[in-house]
């Protein structure tokens, strides 16, 4: 487990302050603040996603502090400078499951002194987190705001097998896209190996430079981001998502991302992440690996979320939401069908989907002025018309 004892600070924006909170679901989280200087504020959480920490959040908190909201950007757990968690991995995932990170941010929440929230935003396996939280507990989390990643909606528990009995059959998309010509493998799957820690940790061209690679590689600026709607959850139309979702079968993600490394001239006229602004995760990721993160997706594929998910089976999520993600990011549409059901059926009220030109993956730092746009408009409409 990391240290964050002894740490230097990090290069916040004015207005937002780095604190460690005490006793948060047997964590002592790390959390960036804003907005704390007047008590009595609504408060908003944002919750960063992976490989990201609470700092992904520095463009957007000082926007909604100005218009009036106590903003909280917690590490979560497994991340950053938040202590309290195994990276062992041997050891118990159940700390790491869905349910488990909605109580941390609801304890999160209530430790800072609110009984509810205007809204809880997710951005990545945040955007997960998110809307579990409103669906959990809409009493607390009383809107949500969903980036990058579509929420479709809880598992089904198989119905009526009284009269029709389930048959019961394994997924063949792994063995169909090792089988490809092009072998591949479904990069949630890879994550989940034990291998995948230290393929990105000892990434050989360094941690650093495995991060440019990465971020750039889901980013507009990798030209060939040009997202479409998949037909279906079959190895043939899943082999269209770029590598850094469908893998080579052959290859680390650390020799996937490698291959698209953007320029010298490209990095050093990066506007959106510029190189100091890198160190922040680069130094970050060097102290705690990657494995913390990475047990996340575990829990997701290897079924441990699934009992506590399907208790929820045939809810939807009923407060106010809304979906923002950058037009160039293949995000949306790397599980078929979930944008269309996030819409149709998982959230009861869903007033906007916003899809931003110009960005790709990490929609709050590459365009940070129309999301803080969208983000206002949302909170504003959502807690009148509620």
């Amino acid at each position: 487990m990391p240290s964050n004892t002894l740490l230097p600070d990090l290069p916040l924006p004015a207005g937002i302050r780095s604190r460690i909170i005490e006793n948060i679901n047997g964590l002592t989280m790390h959390v960036l603040e804003a907005g704390y200087e007047t008590a009595g504020r609504p408060c908003v959480l944002l919750l960063h996603g992976f490989p990201e920490l609470a700092y992904s959040w520095r463009k957007v908190m000082p926007a909604l502090a100005a218009a009036g909201y106590h903003v909280i950007a917690p590490d979560q757990r497994g991340y950053g400078r938040t202590t309290g968690w195994s990276a062992n991995y041997d050891g118990a995932l159940h700390p790491f499951r869905l349910m488990n990170l909605v109580r941390d941010a609801l304890g999160v929440v209530f430790a800072f002194g609110h009984r509810s929230v205007d809204a809880v935003a997710g951005h990545d396996f945040g955007a997960i987190v998110a809307p579990w939280c409103a669906l959990a507990r809409p009493d607390v989390f009383r809107s949500v705001v969903i980036m990058s990643a579509p929420f479709a909606g809880p598992p089904t528990i198989p119905f009526d097998t009284v009269n029709h009995p389930a048959r019961m059959t394994e997924d063949p998309v792994h063995r169909d896209l090792a089988a490809l010509p092009r072998p591949r493998k479904h990069y949630q799957w890879y994550y989940s190996t034990r291998e995948a820690n230290a393929d990105m940790y000892g990434a050989p061209q360094g941690l650093h430079d495995f991060l440019r690679a990465y971020y750039h590689h889901k980013s507009a600026d990798w030209a060939a981001n040009a997202p479409h709607p998949l037909q279906g959850w079959t190895a043939t139309e899943l082999a269209k998502l770029p590598t850094y979702y469908v893998m080579d079968r052959d290859k680390t993600m650390a020799q996937t991302v490698a291959e698209e490394m953007p320029s010298t001239t490209g990095i050093t006229t990066n506007r959106w992440l510029p190189d100091d602004q890198l160190r922040v995760y680069s130094s970050e990721y060097a102290r705690t690996g990657f494995q913390g993160g990475l047990q996340w997706y575990r829990c997701g594929t290897e079924g441990v979320n699934t009992p506590d998910l399907e208790v929820f089976s045939g809810r939807r999520i009923e407060v106010p939401s809304c979906f923002i993600a950058g037009r160039q990011d293949w995000g949306i549409y790397q599980r078929p069908g979930a944008i269309e059901a996030m819409q149709t059926t998982a959230c009861a009220d869903m007033r906007g989907c916003h899809l931003i030109d110009g960005a790709g993956h990490w929609v709050q730092q590459e365009r940070p002025d129309e999301v803080n746009r969208l983000l206002l408009h949302f909170l504003q409409t959502a807690q009148t018309d509620h």
